[in-house]
């Protein structure tokens, strides 16, 4: 993997074991990675909801802000923004590799367009449902219990990786709608992350580690480049550790990239310490 990032003059925030971190804007280290490098991306990128609202989280009124980099600029500036950064995606990603894309209806459809637009083929939109989703406050709304991940390859006329033996038949215990031996349906249930996963500090929109590792296994094999141009606590870094894939996470915040280096460390040392 060393070969890949050679043209990046700058040093990583830290990197062991194919496991590598920069801190920096996404776009600056995207555009030094050579042009078809990178076996599949997985982002989750901002959902720009910043906005002084209050949500539920754990039977609790918190507020939704979660920093400046959740700020929205406005319809016009989100799109351009969702635009660039998966232009600079397409860019890196190899013929035949993919792109997951995971948000909420305040983001997800900005991006489905703009792979479009950049002349990535869809191939699915997977529905993680979340068993155990807070309620709705006000009451006035259906419940939120799931979020979109949007599945594309590069190019439409390309041939993209899919595990389907290992869909269909590994033991995918937790999830009650994968039923033994049968298609992977497109509806994934998934809880959030689990206690232990968040022992070091946790991200807003962190995911569990249980769907990046079927996102990874789904698309992917043994010794392929994962970047995550979103990386946050990495949770799609230690995915894909634990299944022998190459990882380039990318963050312009600090104390997450902390947490990426704790989980890892402790990852290495104790498996359970997700």
């Amino acid at each position: 993997m060393s070969k890949i990032l050679e043209n990046i003059k700058q040093r990583p925030y830290f990197s062991k074991n194919n496991f590598v971190l920069y801190r920096d804007n996404c776009l600056n280290i995207l555009g030094k990675l050579p042009e078809n490098s990178v076996d599949m991306i997985f982002a989750d990128p901002p959902y720009l909801l910043s906005n002084g609202g209050m949500t539920c989280n754990g039977g609790k009124m918190v507020s939704v802000d979660k920093g400046q980099w959740d700020v929205s600029n406005g319809l016009k500036k989100d799109w351009e923004f969702h635009l660039s950064w998966i232009k600079a995606c397409h860019r890196v990603l190899k013929p035949c590799g993919t792109i997951w894309i995971s948000g909420t209806y305040h983001s997800i459809y900005q991006c489905g367009f703009a792979l479009q637009v950049n002349k990535f083929h869809i191939l699915n939109d997977i529905a993680w449902f979340k068993p155990n989703a807070s309620p709705n406050l006000s009451c006035r709304f259906f419940t939120a219990s799931h979020e979109t991940i949007i599945w594309a390859r590069k190019d439409k006329k390309g041939k993209h990786k899919f595990n389907y033996e290992l869909m269909k038949n590994r033991d995918w215990t937790g999830d009650f709608i994968k039923k033994p031996n049968l298609q992977m349906r497109s509806v994934w249930a998934i809880y959030p992350p689990k206690k232990e996963e968040k022992i070091f500090g946790k991200h807003p929109t962190q995911k569990p580690i249980d769907l990046l590792v079927r996102i990874i296994l789904a698309s992917t094999d043994k010794g392929d480049i994962v970047l995550d141009p979103f990386t946050g606590s990495s949770t799609s870094g230690l995915a894909a550790f634990l299944n022998e894939r190459k990882f380039v996470g990318i963050d312009l915040e600090k104390k997450y990239l902390d947490i990426s280096i704790k989980r890892f460390s402790s990852f290495k040392k104790e498996a359970p310490h997700l």
